[in-house]
């Protein structure tokens, strides 16, 4: 299966994406409409994306001007298929690629703050305790965006505050803002 970057420096290029129901990748019209609603806030980003799968959602970032971009995938089979994304793009020298669980990740990098977080988890399993654990990775006034499905009220997490809310169908995305 291969996805498409939607806009920026590597637009209409392919990343690879596993077969079967490893990675719920991201559609394009959620992932587009997601980063027309971010706009210039992606520009010079340090950006967090975990439950990374393929990374789409870093590598759009990073397309689309994030300075780095930092990925945590649990999964073998999906983060070698980013690692081989990152390699096709030629971002190995502004990327972190791990092979971890999130909270054991979460434990070990309380030094390192992002502009942008993205956190796409299993819909069968949204991990929302760990995910929130995310909010201590921001920056002052940084940005979560928390995808999840689009059956449910939007997560509320202390410390920061919902500054939107979109569904898309069978997607909803709730962004929030640290205060």
């Amino acid at each position: 299966m291969n996805l498409r970057i939607i806009s920026g420096r590597f637009g209409g290029r392919t990343i690879q994406a596993p077969s079967g129901k490893i990675t719920h990748p991201m559609g394009d019209r959620v992932r587009g409409s997601m980063f027309n609603i971010i706009g210039d806030e992606i520009q010079d980003a340090d950006v967090l994306d975990v439950f990374a799968g393929t990374g789409s959602l870093g590598l759009e970032a990073l397309s689309r001007g994030a300075a780095t971009a930092t990925f945590v995938e649990r999964d073998r089979v999906a983060s070698r298929i980013l690692a081989e994304n990152i390699k096709a793009l030629g971002v190995e020298n502004i990327t972190t690629s791990v092979q971890i669980g999130l909270g054991t990740w979460i434990d070990k990098n309380q030094d390192r703050l992002y502009d942008v977080i993205f956190a796409d988890p299993p819909y069968n399993n949204l991990q929302l305790s760990t995910a929130s654990r995310l909010i201590g990775l921001l920056k002052p006034n940084g940005l979560m965006i928390l995808s999840y499905p689009g059956r449910g009220e939007a997560p509320s997490i202390m410390g920061v505050v919902v500054v939107d809310n979109r569904s898309y169908g069978n997607a909803a995305l709730t962004f929030y803002r640290k205060k």
